[in-house]
């Protein structure tokens, strides 16, 4: 499966979503982070699509996605939003259940989406975040310096738009190179495709829009669900054993476990982009996760 053909496009009630799709089997779905878009599954899906009919997509707001206006309140880049978008999506492609499987930002949307729909989402995989619930409820002097993003992307309109718009390469760059280990993780042309869109000034407030719903509509259902819900799907969660959540938590397994009552993973010895600094060990742990 090459993740530059075949792409397609699906318009849901409030947005259009961009995305690939390849390979035959059960169907399972890959969501990216910040600041990709789905071609940071360029090592990896290849391989899942000889086992999976593998659908990689670029989140609301991402990449070539749609932007659609935002609200007061942000709702329309809630990760219950986001999360919706994708079931839309894949109901038009003919898969009423899946696998998911998201890095950050994807990741959030997608354990929000597993809570959402229990019935739709049949094992979950999540990259190097807590809930956001948790993130926030946890959050100190560290977290703050750690997870500078949230309070930069989330400050109010038009501050970080502006900024970011005046050097968009500066940020991608400095976001691609400060949270990873692997230096060469990211060929020139990959690492163009991001910032060509992220240079975008709709993309750019849409992201931000994602971020400023993360304290308010993301925090308020996650604390919500807290102790009323839980993932009732097999959970595997793989983090950077170098980036912020080691860092943070000396237990990030234990926080899921809050989550779900099968949890299964562990450390990577590489940066935050998992998928793209440890493909092999990536692909093998999605592998045997879901056969």
């Amino acid at each position: 499966m090459g993740l530059r053909r075949p792409h397609f496009r699906r318009s849901t009630a409030s947005a259009s979503v961009h995305g690939c799709r390849g390979g035959s089997g059960p169907p399972l779905l890959l969501l990216h982070g910040i600041p990709e878009t789905h071609l940071m599954w360029h090592r990896v899906a290849p391989h899942l699509a000889e086992r999976y009919t593998v659908v990689a997509t670029d989140l609301r707001g991402y990449g070539d996605s749609g932007k659609p206006p935002s609200t007061a309140d942000h709702e329309p880049y809630s990760k219950r939003a986001i999360g919706s978008d994708q079931i839309k999506v894949m109901r038009e492609l003919g898969y009423d259940q899946f696998s998911l499987v998201g890095h950050d930002r994807g990741a959030r949307c997608s354990y929000r989406l597993a809570l959402d729909h229990p019935d739709t989402v049949l094992q979950l995989a999540v990259m190097d975040v807590v809930p956001v619930g948790d993130a926030y409820n946890r959050a100190d002097k560290d977290f703050a310096l750690l997870y500078w993003q949230w309070s930069f992307l989330a400050a109010p309109e038009p501050s970080p738009e502006r900024f970011i718009n005046a050097a968009p390469a500066n940020l991608v760059d400095f976001m691609l190179d400060s949270w990873s280990e692997v230096k060469d993780a990211f060929p020139a042309e990959v690492r163009d495709e991001y910032i060509e869109k992220f240079s975008h000034p709709d993309t750019v407030h849409a992201i931000c829009e994602e971020f400023r719903a993360s304290p308010t509509l993301d925090y308020e259902q996650d604390e919500a669900d807290r102790g009323n819900r839980k993932i009732s799907c097999p959970v595997l969660f793989l983090w950077s054993q170098q980036g912020s959540v080691a860092k943070l938590y000396d237990d990030p397994r234990a926080i899921w476990r809050e989550w779900a009552d099968d949890v299964r993973g562990g450390p990577v010895p590489v940066g935050h982009f998992i998928p793209e600094e440890a493909p092999e060990e990536t692909t093998r742990q999605l592998l045997d996760f879901l056969q």
